[in-house]
């Protein structure tokens, strides 16, 4: 039988989470050993009946103190650096990530690719590229985790959570929610399938292709009306989103903020939290009337505004 104790490497954070991992086991097992041997050898020396000398001796009691205390410190601070180091490497993600969305939901993982693809419990992805999921939970806390990537992120309700790996071999690897979410909790896991770019770039052409993400969400900032407010040539006074996305916005409070991809979310479910400097809170809330799914989808479309010229105001 097959069973391995630990699971299959496949992506850079496992190779760096495995390495602090077995020089802490490593270190553990020196410790153990310079304890219970003496500790055993003393046993069995001081046994009873033993003809072992039991005079008192004097020892350089500070020089020991000093060791034992110095010794341990300097090696705490060197696996504070390591877990440091590897902990800001798993946070910080790369620049220019393949950026793919999951919405948790009881009992199911929907993920939502920029180009279009969509897919539930199955995340196809290419091999050795940075990718970063944009987590978000359409009711209760869920948890997205890889066993054989080593990574795992709490899905909240209410806010944006990312995480970030490089895939490094070709295959197929299970991923599970570790979070209890109710009755059904189990079965929420699915496989990501890690792909050759070549044959990436075939399943994203002629898998179930749809509209891209900026474009569902361009088609639903219409529909909701949106662009009736928002549009360079409107009648009513709001914020250009051209160019918004990525720079800090005043606010009426005075404060500044980063337009971020939180910030975007808070200001389309509660525009009235955070009020933009110059302009009346007019907006109406959108909270309860849109899914993670839609969110997503907006600040998509949002985002590829990043880079465009705000109109003239008249």
């Amino acid at each position: 039988m097959n069973f391995p104790i630990f699971p299959k490497s496949a992506s850079t954070t496992a190779v760096q989470t495995d390495h602090l991992f077995f020089l802490l086991l490593a270190f553990s097992a020196v410790m153990m050993a310079l304890i219970f041997l003496p500790m055993f050898f003393f046993l069995y020396k001081y046994r009873r009946q033993s003809n072992a000398d039991r005079s008192s001796r004097k020892l350089p009691t500070e020089y020991i103190e000093i060791t034992w205390t110095v010794i341990p410190v300097f090696i705490s601070l060197a696996f504070f650096a390591l877990g440091a180091r590897a902990y800001f490497n798993e946070e910080v993600p790369p620049a220019d990530t393949l950026q793919i969305n999951c919405v948790g939901k009881q009992w199911m993982w929907k993920f939502q690719h920029q180009e279009g693809n969509r897919e539930i419990n199955e995340l196809h992805l290419p091999v050795d590229r940075p990718v970063t999921l944009t987590l978000a939970s359409e009711d209760v806390i869920h948890s997205f985790y890889v066993p054989a990537f080593r990574i795992k992120q709490d899905v909240v309700p209410g806010r944006f959570t990312t995480e970030w790996f490089q895939p490094t071999s070709t295959g197929s690897y299970r991923f599970y929610c570790t979070e209890y979410c109710g009755m059904d909790h189990a079965k929420m896991a699915g496989t990501v399938i890690v792909m050759t770019p070549a044959d990436y770039q075939d399943w994203l052409e002629h898998g179930s292709v749809r509209d891209t993400l900026a474009q569902s969400g361009e088609a639903l900032f219409r529909t909701l009306g949106c662009s009736g407010c928002h549009a360079g040539n409107s009648a009513i006074h709001a914020p250009p989103l051209e160019g918004l996305y990525g720079r800090l916005v005043p606010l009426s409070d005075g404060t500044f903020v980063r337009a971020d991809d939180q910030y975007l979310r808070d200001s389309i479910l509660n525009p009235a939290s955070q009020i933009t400097a110059g302009y009346a809170p007019v907006m109406p809330a959108y909270a309860g009337r849109l899914s993670e799914e839609n969110l997503l989808q907006l600040i998509a479309y949002l985002k590829s505004l990043a880079k465009e010229t705000p109109p003239k105001t008249p």
